[in-house]
């Protein structure tokens, strides 16, 4: 008998090493999921994932991976689109909150706290299993863009450029050795493209990205697939 299995059926409890079993497994589905990419550029922050729709039947406009959060902050998933359309709508609502209790847009790093204080929850109590989902969120507000990453575990940090899901070790080293500071937008989102390209190992198809950008003016705005084309021809994809 495996000796672990006494202690991956609850989250509440540690191996002798440690360990939080369900953590992990939620982290694998993570690992399965779409490849994402988010990267900060002069003025703001792009986000990009690409959808992987396989499927010739599937209309891709309804497969929805970049969520607009607030005016000024947005947010790409990678992991299990469920659990993700949860985090999102709570994200929305602590906003929206603040908005009514203080007239003014929340903070982008406190509203990424209350997210991950609230994934954090669910992996203390028995009955209730981790979140198996990564968000990438990025925005503006008055301490300029700003780009996080978030863990089923609840913990996050604040990146320059980051990636989740399939590939996300090739898309990781790609952006190592190309991100620069003070970036371009254009400069920006062509290299995510191409970071997306690195994580995979078939031709990347462009009704399958999505892309949008939060800028200066603080509002989202998500690229057309027009766009998307002419900045994919700039990557040569």
């Amino acid at each position: 008998m495996d000796p672990h299995m006494a202690y991956d059926r609850t989250i509440a409890v540690f191996s002798p090493d440690g360990r939080l079993f369900q953590v992990e497994y939620a982290r694998e589905a993570v690992r399965k999921g779409t490849p994402t990419a988010g990267i900060k550029f002069e003025s703001g922050v792009v986000l990009l994932v690409d959808k992987r729709v396989t499927s010739r039947l599937v209309e891709p406009k309804s497969v929805e991976k970049i969520f607009k959060i607030d005016e000024h902050i947005a947010c790409t998933t990678s992991g299990i689109f469920a659990d993700a359309r949860v985090l999102v709508e709570r994200a929305r609502m602590d906003a929206q909150i603040n908005k009514l209790t203080y007239e003014q847009g929340i903070g982008v790093e406190t509203l990424v706290k209350k997210i991950c204080d609230f994934k954090q929850t669910y992996t203390q109590y028995g009955g209730v299993r981790p979140f198996g989902t990564a968000l990438l969120i990025g925005g503006v507000d008055d301490l300029g863009p700003h780009l996080f990453t978030t863990d089923p575990s609840g913990s996050l940090l604040e990146c320059k450029a980051s990636s989740k899901g399939v590939g996300e070790s090739l898309t990781m080293e790609y952006l190592e050795k190309n991100y620069k500071e003070g970036m371009s937008k254009d400069d920006a989102i062509v290299m995510g493209i191409n970071a997306l390209k690195a994580a995979t190992k078939r031709k990347l198809v462009l009704d399958s990205i999505d892309s949008g950008i939060v800028d200066a003016d603080r509002k989202f705005y998500k690229f057309t697939r027009e766009e998307i084309s002419n900045y994919a021809k700039k990557a040569k994809v």
